[in-house]
């Protein structure tokens, strides 16, 4: 769909295209009006118009002015400019501004139809081509280190995926063939000088220490590498089919040494690594990098430029966290997305892996509820609520010390708690959405003697006319122009039927500047002029 945007002095002839001709017949969405070229202007900047109809002949700014400003600003968007001047020079100039039509008035609503139609098909056309597939596979090429990293990082937070959905994305991102092969990941922490620089140098270092790896290992593995949370430099490998250093921790070590030597003399800064055991792929990633961050916290911490190997008890406690309640997104990024279904899932999840691992320990419970606490108290705080008013009596159970002592309590308890949310989320944007239709609605019939424009109600319920014109459709299944259209021609009817006044009075009342332009308009809806509607009852 496309969004058309009239411009002509004469307001009677932009009334006239903007209310009588079937725009939407070609996929024209939203039509927009200006009496001048400075006005175009200022719609070109708050919307996003895909064709423009200008007259040449404008005071101010003339119609060739405009289009060589649009051509500058706005290259994308294409142009139609009628005249009733039939002179060459003008068609000359139009040519040379890259005008896509050059017509003379009068003009048939058939021919012009027509003529917005060629435009709409041929920017169509240009952003096909913009999408195809040979610049969407460069662009994809562009971003693949990206990408990478991206998913690298999400598994390393405790992403699930499925072994089909993890093996096409990794072929889509041309990575090498880990599954279920042995891996090793190496931490790398930047050190001294390396934290004064600010983020761009730093991501310049991190680039140029990322290279190192790449150039001292790339020999015998095949890495994948990726920035983490907590700001290390992780890189995944494994060894090389022809390798001969097989499963070297030695080698590794050796290499990780001369790592730091480089960076110490050709970057002048220090580094930290940590090289782990070796782990199955996908299956021991996301454990492996826990074990590695805690080790590097408990052994290395503040020290500077070591090097170490964890080994086989290093982050290993008595105890775990349930990985289902950490892994992302987490509680707090569904409730606050509203993502409902999601956030059911998320909960059966969290309070099966707590039945099934840890059924019998009263410290996971408690883990669990504080984070689920914790979690519906931010969403409904963050939403202006009080917690307690939104949940009533289960917000007592929050203020016992020791609320639940099963399991099964948890759950029921949690459903019920979301229940509640969910329920008072979609009241809240039902009655939001009911009162902004409520205000604009007012607002039409109020101001319908003036004209009233898609502009002047966003302005008036201060939200941007693009969210006015689709809360509007989304909400009532109309479009706001339709309805604009709807109420006055109802109101026509009625002033005719049940009043003395004049047709040019009756107009004006309606909004309209020119009666010939609701003579236009009423007779397209009504298949009858005015006058012709009144004759019948009088």
């Amino acid at each position: 769909m496309a969004q058309l945007l009239i411009v002509d002095d004469e307001i009677h002839v932009v009334e006239r295209l903007y209310a009588t001709i079937d725009w939407a017949s070609i996929g024209i969405e939203q039509v927009h009006k200006a009496l001048s070229g400075r006005e175009a202007l200022q719609l070109l900047a708050q919307w996003s118009i895909d064709i423009i109809i200008s007259d040449i002949q404008m005071p101010g700014m003339s119609g060739l002015e405009l289009l060589g400003e649009i051509n500058r600003r706005w290259p994308k968007t294409k142009c139609l400019l009628l005249s009733g001047y039939s002179e060459f020079e003008y068609a000359k100039e139009a040519i040379a501004q890259r005008t896509e039509d050059y017509l003379l008035k009068p003009i048939t609503e058939q021919q012009l139809l027509a003529a917005v139609k060629r435009v709409k098909d041929k920017l169509q056309a240009e952003w096909e081509e913009v999408v195809s597939k040979q610049r969407l596979t460069y662009t994809f090429k562009e971003h693949l280190p990206l990408l990478r990293g991206n998913l690298l990082n999400e598994l390393l937070q405790g992403r699930r995926l499925s072994e089909k959905t993890l093996r096409d994305k990794m072929q889509a991102l041309e990575l090498p063939d880990f599954e279920n092969h042995p891996f090793v990941i190496m931490m790398i922490r930047l050190e001294s000088y390396f934290l004064d620089y600010d983020w761009r140098s730093l991501s310049l270092l991190e680039y140029a220490v990322s290279n190192m790896v790449e150039e001292l290992y790339a020999e015998h593995c095949d890495s994948w590498h990726t920035k983490d949370d907590y700001g290390y430099l992780v890189f995944v490998m494994k060894l090389k089919p022809n390798s001969a250093t097989k499963e070297d921790g030695a080698w590794f070590e050796r290499t990780a040494s001369a790592l730091q030597s480089a960076v110490r003399d050709y970057l002048k800064g220090s580094i930290s690594i940590m090289v782990s055991t070796w782990g199955t792929f996908p299956a021991d990633l996301q454990p492996l990098y826990q074990r590695s961050l805690s080790a590097f916290r408990q052994r290395i911490g503040s020290e500077r430029e070591l090097l170490m190997r964890l080994q086989e008890e290093d982050g290993r406690t008595g105890l775990t966290s349930l990985q289902s309640l950490y892994e992302p997104p987490t509680l707090h990024q569904l409730l606050e997305a509203g993502r409902w279904t999601d956030i059911e899932e998320k909960l059966s999840a969290v309070l099966s892996e707590l039945e099934t691992t840890y059924s019998e320990s009263q410290e996971h419970l408690l883990e669990v509820y504080f984070c689920m606490a914790s979690a519906f108290a931010y969403i409904a705080h963050k939403n202006g609520r009080p917690l307690h008013e939104l949940i009533g009596g289960d917000y007592d159970r929050m203020t016992e010390g020791v609320p639940f002592r099963t399991v099964n309590q948890l759950r029921g308890w949690a459903y019920r708690v979301l229940h509640q949310l969910k329920q008072d989320a979609e009241q809240e944007t039902r009655n939001s959405r009911q009162s902004l239709i409520n205000d604009i609605r007012s607002f039409i019939e109020t101001n319908l003697a003036s004209d009233v424009s898609l502009q002047s109600i966003a302005d008036h319920v201060y939200l941007h006319p693009v969210y006015v014109s689709k809360i509007y459709k989304l909400e009532t299944g109309e479009n706001l122009s339709d309805y604009m259209n709807r109420i006055r021609m109802d109101k026509a009817e009625h002033m005719l039927k049940h009043s003395q006044e004049k047709i040019y009075e009756i107009a004006a009342k309606l909004g309209y500047q020119r009666p010939h332009s609701f003579n236009h308009a009423f007779k397209k809806q009504y298949g009858m002029t005015p006058q012709e509607y009144r004759d019948q009852f009088s």
